[in-house]
């Protein structure tokens, strides 16, 4: 594993880190908590010291029973608490309809963060994201909050996700912003023009989504199912069978690219992002896709590798994929 600064703060992280909402949400009804807890000791053994969870990533068990995905990495990750990076969120509740609503109001903030530090078990936060931009609030007063959290030592950094450049701006200008959390992948490039944006105010650009939902991985087909009530892939359509087809150029050039570099589709996607600085954040709920995903920290792509995957990119033919909110 290789290993970076976050942004312009002091902390260090792992170039691949691991994304847990689907362990609890999203993704099916939630795993098991001790062989979740298992998983992601696998991946501090491996080297992974960057953990992504949020206050809303919340599921339901067998029993009716809520659960918590905040409580569940906390858990895990207490007999490590000194050696990693969590990254939790606020600002959003997901709906029963499966909309968003979004509420950045300092007192929510406080609320929020002090929620999140309970279920996590700790009495600090090293990077606290606002999970997607309120519209009703000012990025300097959610700022300004955010700031004087760091003076109280409940975080040490701060990010948001979803965000443009405006945004991030007028945000940074008050409270040094160290991470932006945008959805990027080989399939979803809408924020590429954010890049050197970032660069300028050396901030870390994590990518959520890494593996456009796991497409990209090269594990699905046209026969793949997906529970239609609890597992948000049922919708997305990368998913669709006529998709596969439309984006099969892309499928097969990755398979060819990873056969050349004894990898996989998901490890050369991978490997692609960290070419460009940015950190990706893939989620799994199985041991050997873990290996996997961490392996691509190994890999490095040439300049020319990346130059051929960029114009490709750019000229073919893909299907529609699902995507977050555009940057404002």
């Amino acid at each position: 594993m290789k290993y970076r600064n976050l942004g312009n703060s002091d902390i260090k992280i792992s170039t691949v880190g691991l994304g847990c909402m689907g362990m609890t949400h999203a993704y099916g009804a939630p795993s098991d908590e001790t062989e979740m807890i298992k998983l992601i000791h696998s991946a501090f053994d491996m080297g992974i010291t960057f953990f992504d969870t949020a206050e809303c990533y919340i599921g339901t068990d067998e029993e009716g029973q809520t659960v918590y995905n905040e409580e569940l990495v906390g858990k895990a990750l207490k007999p490590y608490r000194d050696k990693v990076i969590i990254a939790t969120k606020f600002g959003v509740q997901h709906n029963v309809d499966s909309s968003l609503s979004m509420d950045s109001r300092p007192d929510t903030i406080r609320k929020s963060i002090n929620g999140s530090l309970k279920r996590l078990g700790t009495d600090y936060i090293d990077l606290y994201y606002q999970h997607r931009i309120d519209p009703n609030i000012p990025p300097e007063e959610v700022a300004g909050v955010i700031q004087d959290l760091i003076r109280e030592g409940k975080i040490r950094a701060w990010g948001i996700s979803e965000a443009g450049e405006q945004y991030i701006r007028c945000a940074n200008s008050v409270c040094r912003v160290s991470a932006i959390q945008n959805r990027y992948s080989m399939m979803y490039r809408e924020y590429e023009n954010l890049i050197p944006v970032l660069n300028e105010l050396n901030i870390t650009l994590v990518a959520h989504s890494p593996l456009a939902n796991g497409f990209l991985s090269g594990k699905y087909n046209k026969n793949s199912v997906f529970d239609k009530q609890s597992d948000y892939r049922s919708a997305m359509p990368q998913f669709r069978a006529d998709s596969v087809d439309k984006n099969r150029e892309l499928l097969d050039m990755l398979s060819n690219i990873a056969e050349t570099r004894y990898s996989t589709p998901a490890q050369i996607s991978l490997a692609w992002l960290m070419s460009k600085g940015i950190v990706p954040i893939p989620g799994t709920r199985n041991l050997t896709r873990l290996e996997e995903n961490t392996g691509a920290a190994n890999i490095t792509l040439t300049q020319d590798e990346v130059s051929k995957i960029d114009n490709a990119l750019n000229t073919m033919e893909m299907s529609e994929v699902f995507g977050g909110h555009k940057a404002k």
